[in-house]
């Protein structure tokens, strides 16, 4: 990539991956979907619909691959304040729920995670 991107949600380069970002790339250090609104130069959490392309169609879901002809990688798209802020209130609430604390966010449904419901 020209410029090193950064995964929206972790902060991990993306140097790796070969450009252009498609629909099923993940960030290789927290599995997060890259191909997403929150990833691209358009999303603005302040405006109508959160993306500032009026072409676009409108994403209901941000975190989530979608096939948006206008999705452009955002190499700013990394917040660390934002991370921080959620990462401390994950770990808020397991400790309201008696779990251990961690700063890992939370995952976009692996295998590990769905096994540890049935224990």
């Amino acid at each position: 990539m020209a410029t090193d991107h950064l995964c929206y949600r972790c902060g991990a380069s993306l140097a790796e991956l070969t450009p252009p970002i498609s629909r099923q790339d993940e960030c290789p250090a927290c599995s997060a979907w890259l191909h997403v609104c929150r990833m691209c130069e358009f999303f603005d959490a302040h405006v109508a619909k959160q993306c500032t392309e009026d072409d676009a169609e409108e994403v209901l879901e941000k975190q989530r691959p979608n096939f948006c002809e206008w999705y452009k990688p955002n190499a700013a798209a990394f917040d660390p304040q934002q991370a921080a802020q959620e990462s401390r209130a994950h770990n808020e609430l397991a400790s309201l729920f008696g779990e251990e604390e961690s700063a890992k966010p939370a995952g976009k449904g692996q295998a590990g995670e769905a096994e540890d419901l049935f224990k």
